[in-house]
């Protein structure tokens, strides 16, 4: 199995600075390609959201260059990576809040992380970027960990009042922002000829799920340029419709 990735990010028609962060490698492994991904959306509203995306980004891509290759000398377990990758985003959470002591600020960042192999599916999640396996279906990955997501979850508000909630936009965790981090993981087997695709939640709020799915259907995304060119569509249609965040997605169609 190969495989093709795209990244785009867009500052977006408000903010003065794009604070997401966004990082994908196809990687030469004894197990084969496999490929890496990353997307933050650094904290809306803190200050120097970029600095927390950026460092998190940085110390997940260290993990590729120094783990990534000592556990592909043998079959990886999931334990091993849920374990590693725990471990990297307690200690992001802590370097980040130390910063912000230090400065006299908050800042924090959302997290979503990919590890795709020539089988498995790996997802790391803290926030409401999101995670999306597109073949037949579009189908959310991740579990937002927001407020009105864990209302509904428990029964006690609609999906269309959650969209017009004044609290919709209220996080239980991020990276650098929250006293402890729980991060949820996701593990499945990877679907040839399908679209794994990561976003941050500017990309998805003024879109349907159906738009998402006609342009980014695996039989679209044929090649690199293929997969900018609907990302772009996608990015362009969110700011006509006044989506206000930095707007992000991350595509990778297996082959």
């Amino acid at each position: 199995m190969d495989f093709i990735v795209s990244a785009t990010t867009d500052i977006g028609i408000v903010k003065d600075t794009n604070q997401d962060g966004l990082s994908v490698k196809v990687i030469n492994t004894p197990q084969g390609k496999m490929t890496f991904a990353i997307l933050c959306d650094g904290m809306g509203g803190l200050a120097k959201g970029e600095v927390a995306s950026t460092t998190v980004i940085a110390a997940f891509n260290d993990w590729v260059h120094q783990q990534l290759p000592v556990l592909c000398k043998a079959p990886i377990e999931d334990s091993v990576i849920r374990s590693q990758w725990e471990n990297i985003v307690v200690s992001q959470n802590n370097i980040i809040k130390a910063y912000g002591a230090r400065q006299g600020i908050r800042l924090g960042t959302t997290i979503v992380v990919m590890l795709l192999t020539q089988t498995r599916y790996y997802i790391l999640n803290i926030g409401d970027s999101r995670a999306y396996e597109i073949s037949d279906t579009l189908h959310q990955l991740t579990v937002d960990q927001t407020f009105v997501a864990n209302e509904i979850r428990m029964g006690r508000m609609t999906p269309e009042q959650a969209k017009v909630d004044p609290r919709r936009n209220v996080l239980l965790q991020c990276v650098g922002a929250s006293e402890d981090v729980y991060p949820d993981m996701f593990f499945g087997d990877v679907k040839k000829d399908a679209v794994y695709m990561m976003c941050s939640d500017g990309f998805r709020h003024e879109i349907t799920p159906d738009e998402i799915y006609e342009k980014f259907h695996p039989n679209v995304l044929i090649s690199a340029d293929a997969m900018d060119n609907s990302a772009r569509q996608l990015i362009e249609l969110n700011k006509q419709r006044a989506e206000r965040d930095n707007i992000s997605v991350l595509l990778i169609r297996t082959y």
